[in-house]
């Protein structure tokens, strides 16, 4: 059983700073690609950022020059400093994470979510 545990999130005005966590934990052999997305209440799901095994990111447009992913991998953590936040950044913020258990197999998990409100 994996699990991917979010913190970080919390009101912050615009123009701020935050800083998210992400702690993988449970039966992993190997984490591969991690990423951050987002939701926006009445919107769909969208990809944020993600950052391979190696290091290699990719970022959507719309937060390209004020996000920051990078991962520990001796932690099994990804994070995402996200900088000069504006009122359209608002959203639950998901982990995402390809974990390779134990016996073999690649599954795609989720964490649980945390809250980005920003906001005067």
């Amino acid at each position: 059983q994996v699990q991917l545990v979010e913190s970080g999130g919390g009101l912050v005005q615009p123009g701020g700073s935050l800083r998210l966590s992400c702690a993988a934990s449970g039966s992993i052999f190997s984490i591969n690609t991690m990423g951050w997305y987002r939701q926006a209440p009445g919107k769909e799901r969208e990809l944020v950022a993600t950052v391979t095994s190696s290091g290699s990111t990719n970022y959507a447009d719309s937060v390209k020059g004020r996000f920051t992913i990078s991962r520990d991998n001796a932690k099994n953590t990804v994070y995402l400093q996200m900088n000069s936040l504006k009122p359209e950044d608002t959203a639950v913020y998901y982990c995402n994470a390809g974990i390779t258990g134990p016996r073999g197999g690649n599954f795609r998990y989720w964490g649980q979510g945390t809250q980005v409100t920003v906001s005067s």
